[in-house]
């Protein structure tokens, strides 16, 4: 069974991105938001096996997102997505429970490896 991923971040171009990379290496996309206030919801729909979530978004950023969706799920495996320069704010997001980070432009390479080492 393929891994079900919820695919979050404000910017439609980069939710394409990493969804690209993910369809072409055999996970399933379940469902993509723009703001944290949408992927809590779709979290709770489709209680995906991983997100991937953009650090600074409009509405609710991604920690706030993050620490939502640890207390829906204390398990749920979140990957955050960040630009270069946002180190303290990486820092905060795994300390607040996500499993790791990968930095904007996205290279496949390195986004498969921080998925496969979530999900194990």
């Amino acid at each position: 069974m393929s891994k079900r991923v919820l695919v979050v971040d404000d910017a439609a171009f980069m939710r394409m991105m990493i969804k690209d990379i993910l369809v072409k290496n055999g996970y399933e996309v379940v469902g993509e938001a723009a703001d944290g206030m949408q992927a809590i919801d779709l979290y709770k729909e489709h209680q995906p096996d991983l997100v991937t979530m953009d650090i600074t978004m409009p509405e609710m950023d991604g920690i706030t997102a993050l620490k939502e969706i640890k207390q829906l799920n204390p398990a749920a495996k979140v990957i955050m997505c960040s630009a270069m320069g946002q180190q303290a704010m990486v820092i905060d997001a795994i300390q607040a429970g996500a499993k790791d980070f990968i930095v904007k432009p996205f290279q496949a390479d390195r986004v498969l490896e921080a998925i496969s080492k979530a999900v194990g």
